[in-house]
């Protein structure tokens, strides 16, 4: 398990130069939440964008040829694979609770009103959408 933790972290340190980004990703649905005055659509969105962010460790390892590294550190490959679902399985839950404390605030400031059930079906479509996009991608990046 500590392995994992630490695959998971320097998952972690491979993203934090984008971590801007990362943040900028989770601003523009909120955008979209307030012009459409939907949480659902702007949950939705926020997740299928946060999905498309999971990349990023694949092709900063790819982009500076850091294969090499991987082969000598003292972890397994599966225990790397396992860190890799921890961190994005992390990073979507993040983005989801950011989504839904964010959106439905700025939704009230806006005089939109948000209920308990509205949270519940974002989150549920958050999670679904999230799942259908990482199940696809993951496994593609590691085929590749």
């Amino acid at each position: 398990m500590s392995n994992i933790l630490k695959s998971t972290k320097l998952d972690i340190a491979l993203v934090k130069p984008y971590f801007k980004t990362i943040c900028f990703t989770l601003l523009l649905p909120i955008v979209f939440a307030a012009i459409n005055r939907s949480l659902l659509t702007g949950v939705s969105f926020a997740m299928c964008f946060i999905a498309m962010t999971t990349g990023y460790t694949f092709s900063i390892t790819e982009k500076n040829s850091m294969d090499r590294l991987f082969g000598i550190l003292p972890v397994r490959k599966s225990e790397l694979v396992i860190g890799r679902y921890v961190f994005v399985l992390a990073m979507g839950l993040l983005s989801l609770i950011i989504s839904l404390i964010a959106q439905p605030l700025v939704l009230k400031v806006l005089g939109e009103t948000v209920g308990v059930f509205d949270i519940v079906t974002a989150a549920i479509a958050g999670v679904f959408l999230f799942a259908l996009y990482t199940v696809f991608q993951i496994p593609g990046y590691y085929k590749g």
